[in-house]
Parts: structure tokens; C-alpha cells; sequence
């Protein structure tokens, strides 16, 4: 193999690649990246054996055909600190030879046959098509409410359920739960569930950045496919197990409800939060007519009180403990200026709405006195 390539380009995609390659493994090749060069292009896969993501680098110049298996990290860093516009790598048997203006640099790689092979997850029938942008919007919104790590794995994914061109996407730890619906284009009667992991929906998040792109998504019984334009495929297994049940809990009978400010909502909390410990997680909301008034108490720290007036106010006063974290971390993804709290009692789970398509239910916490 012999090419001669953009260097951008490839810091971009390896950059991508090694997201996905594991970081311990005694598996030498699942560390590595594997190369295709043919016909004017350059195909850069990787693999953790549950997630394949391959990426297609156009208007490559192609002297010779051929695959490469290199380690991920290393070729990425050279690749990295070279400053030249372009890059000339050639394979000799199983080293590959990076060269530019002023270096040269040898990595020694494997057999490109010992790399795991594909199971051609691309080429399953598609499913719908969804636009890149509407598709980004939804992971953002529900990823970072699944659980970092449980035994319970359906928690460490995000339910992905379509009925017609209606999509739903929903993610919870067991103490916070978001779902956002979209819309798709596909056959109207297509029905569909399953369950997505966590990583393979952050590494996709990346491959979105065209909003306009159309995603095709292909699936079957243990794996799901997303097409984006025609550089980027991403395959990855299906977690397996049920979602927990979510539809009757939702919260429909609130009869308190505000609206205020995103931005002063997120840096009220973040600043009552200041003086929380191990120990008083929470901050105490105050909701009433005249807005909310935010306190939070740790022992021998301190105390703060907050007060942030709201936009409107619907129903009795209410006070509520929530972990202030969790508030801040729906308001960072938030991309309206208003959002809305809805509520019910201390001990029911409140509500918090970012326009018509997004809702997210929050566990309260008790606070001493």
C-alpha cells in the first residue's frame, strides 16, 4: 500500500477511530486501525468487537492498493504533530512508513487478516432515514441521563422506539428519566424497539456534524446500523433485556407550573450548589408566585440563598429538594430560552420541559431541616 493523503482529514478521522478501538485489551489488533486503500479512497475502520465504525476519506491519491493494521493511539499522534498539509504513508510487509516535509516515522503494525471481520451491518435493509441534525438533537438530549454503570444494562443504553415516522428516544438511571420524540421518513406503519449503548451513541453524536445529512438506520435482532451520508458507517450491538416500564409513571396530574429563564435558572442553581457537600446534596426550591428561592446548607461550610424571579406562575407554593446537578446538566443541553418546571408535592417527581418535544423527570431528595 502507498497513498498519499490529507492530513486533516486524517487526524479528523482517527481522532473519531480512536474513540471506539479499546484502550486495554490482550488483544493487540483491537487497539489498531485498520487501512483499505483502493480506488482513489481511503477506508479507515475500528473495532471494540461491539461497536464498527468505518469512515471513507475521499480524493486520496492511490499509488498502490493495499491494507494496513496499525496501533490507533500512536499512528494518531504522529499524524498529529506533523505540520505538513499533506501525508505520505506506505506499508513495507507490516510497517508502516509515515513520511513529510522534514520526518519520517516507521510504526511497526500487524497482519491486516488478523483484524476481526465485518459483519456487514451496513448492508442490512434500512429501516427509516432520519436527518442528521433532528438525530443529534435527540442523543444530546437523552444520553447524559444514563447510568455511568449498572448492572441493570438497559440503563447503560437508550431506548430507541419508532412507530410510523413518530420517534421516541429515552434514557434514565433509575433517579432521572429524559424523553424526546422526532419524526422520520419511512414506511408509516414500521414499528420498532431496542436499546442502544451509551458509547456507541457518543461516538455517532460525532459523525453528525452536517445537520442537512440524511442517517439511514438499519437493525435486527442483536444489532443497529447508522448510515451517514456516504462516509461514515457505524454498526453496533444491541443491548440486550427490557427497558424499564416508563410510559404509566410519567407525571400527569402537576398542578403547580413555572416558566423561567434558562440561562439564570442554570447559574442560580450552579451557585446555590457552591455550598453543598457529600453529605447535603441537594438545594431546597421554594417555587411560589413571586418565582423561587434556592438554599442550600452544608455543615460547617455554610449556607446560600438564591432568588431568581420567574417568568410565570401557575398553582399553591411548593418546596422541593433536588440534586442540583442533575438540573444543571438537562439546562446545559437546553436550546430554548425558557424552560418550564412543572410539580405536584416534596415527595412526587417534578417535571422540567424544553418546548413541545422534551420532557424530563426528576427524582426529589430529602433535605434536613
Amino acid at each position: 500500500m502507498k497513498i498519499v493523503c490529507d492530513r486533516t482529514a486524517l487526524v479528523d478521522a482517527l481522532t473519531l477511530a480512536s474513540s471506539v478501538v479499546m484502550s486495554r485489551t490482550t488483544v493487540p489488533v483491537l487497539v489498531c486501525v485498520k487501512l483499505t486503500a483502493t480506488d482513489g479512497t481511503l477506508r479507515v475502520e475500528a473495532t471494540d468487537q461491539d461497536i464498527r465504525l468505518a469512515l471513507t476519506l475521499p480524493s486520496v491519491q492511490v499509488h498502490t492498493d493495499g491494507e494496513a493494521l496499525i496501533p490507533a493511539d500512536k499512528f494518531a499522534q504522529i499524524v498529529r504533530s506533523c505540520d505538513d498539509s499533506t501525508l505520505s504513508i506506505e506499508l513495507e510487509k507490516h510497517v508502516a512508513c509515515v513520511k513529510g516535509e522534514d520526518a519520517k516515522f516507521r510504526i511497526f503494525g500487524y497482519d491486516p487478516k488478523e483484524y476481526p471481520g465485518d459483519r456487514e451491518g451496513a448492508e442490512l435493509p434500512t429501516e427509516f432515514e432520519v436527518s442528521a441534525g433532528v438525530l443529534r438533537r435527540m442523543i444530546a438530549r437523552t444520553v447524559f441521563s444514563t447510568a455511568a454503570d449498572n448492572t441493570r444494562y438497559a440503563f447503560n443504553g437508550v431506548l430507541l422506539e419508532r412507530k410510523g415516522r413518530k420517534l421516541r428516544m429515552v434514557a434514565t438511571d433509575g433517579r432521572r428519566l429524559a424523553l424526546v420524540r422526532g419524526e422520520c421518513s419511512g414506511p408509516a406503519d414500521g414499528d420498532a424497539t431496542c436499546i442502544i449503548p451509551t458509547k456507541a451513541l457518543n461516538v455517532l453524536n460525532r459523525l453528525l456534524d452536517d445537520p442537512e445529512a440524511a442517517v439511514r438506520v438499519a437493525r435486527d435482532r442483536t444489532r443497529i446500523s447508522f448510515t451517514v451520508g456516504e462516509s461514515a458507517t457505524l454498526v453496533s450491538a444491541l443491548i440486550e433485556g427490557s427497558f424499564p416500564p416508563f410510559d404509566d409513571v410519567l407525571p400527569k396530574d402537576h398542578d403547580r407550573r413555572g416558566t423561567f429563564d434558562t440561562s439564570e435558572l442554570a447559574a442560580a442553581v450552579k451557585r446555590a450548589a457552591l455550598l453543598t457537600n457529600e453529605e447535603s446534596r441537594g438545594v431546597r426550591m421554594a417555587f411560589g408566585p413571586t418565582g423561587v428561592v434556592i438554599s442550600s446548607r452544608a455543615a460547617e461550610m455554610g449556607d446560600a440563598e438564591i432568588h431568581l424571579p420567574a417568568l410565570s406562575w401557575e398553582g399553591e407554593t411548593v418546596e422541593i429538594g433536588f440534586n442540583p446537578g442533575f438540573i444543571t446538566d438537562v439546562l446545559r443541553i437546553a436550546d430554548t430560552t425558557e424552560v418550564t418546571f412543572e410539580l405536584k408535592a416534596p415527595n412526587r417527581p417534578g417535571v422540567i420541559r424544553i418546548g413541545a418535544e422534551f420532557l424530563y423527570v426528576i427524582m426529589p431528595v430529602n433535605l434536613a431541616s
